[in-house]
């Protein structure tokens, strides 16, 4: 019987357990490396976020259907216009234009925001001359970021003969006329209706005070 009891007893774990700070040590050193990467990557989103917002702004000026994800050859020129890429000296509009065609795919008409980095890339160069390949395009980020498309100002009204003369007062003849004073300005109630002028011993005698001013005159 005592064998017995013997046989059936299992053996003891000889494997030391593992320490109940290790999985809290993983788990911490993972949080942290998670934290420091996403730290990472939210400071160069920080950093494009002008310049991506920017892009959005230009990318669906006068289309309503445009989604901000990709930019026209237009909208593309319009924004190196708008935020003075374009410095009329060493990147002229023709350069702006073989970029876009260049970076654009084959069959595309539009960019993305990743080929408008690239093709600003391109423009840096020639912009700006005098520094290093990452400073100028730092330099024409800054000239973008935080930019919107310039609306043009209200259109002016084209002068016409006809319109001239409608508006006029001096050439309006009939019940017209009498609506406004020589000044051209309105004479209102007085120039709609028929107003009785009871001054004087006559109503509506027109020549009221003629006859006091020859007397006056003659003396």
């Amino acid at each position: 019987m005592a064998d017995n009891k013997v046989k059936s007893t299992k053996p003891a774990n000889k494997t030391p357990p593992k320490s109940p700070s290790d999985p809290a040590k993983d788990r911490a050193a993972k949080r942290l490396s998670y934290d420091s990467n996403s730290s990472h990557e939210g400071a160069m989103a920080g950093e494009l976020s002008a310049l991506e917002e920017a892009f959005r702004k230009f990318a669906i000026h006068g289309d309503t259907r445009a989604t901000g994800k990709e930019m026209h050859g237009k909208n593309w020129s319009k924004l190196c216009k708008d935020c003075h890429v374009i410095d009329g000296k060493n990147v002229t509009v023709t350069d702006v234009d073989i970029v876009f065609s260049k970076i654009k795919g084959k069959s595309s008409r539009t960019i993305t925001f990743e080929q408008f980095k690239e093709a600003l890339q391109e423009l840096s160069k020639k912009r700006f001359k005098d520094k290093s390949d990452e400073e100028a395009v730092q330099e024409i980020y800054k000239l973008i970021e935080g930019k919107a498309p310039i609306i043009s100002g209200v259109t002016k009204a084209i002068s016409s003969p006809t319109v001239s003369r409608l508006t006029d007062t001096s050439k309006f003849t009939g019940s017209h006329k009498e609506r406004f004073d020589p000044s051209g300005k309105g004479k209102g109630k007085a120039g709609r209706e028929d107003l009785v002028d009871a001054s004087g011993y006559v109503s509506g005698y027109k020549h009221a005070g003629t006859y006091d001013h020859k007397v006056q005159g003659s003396k």
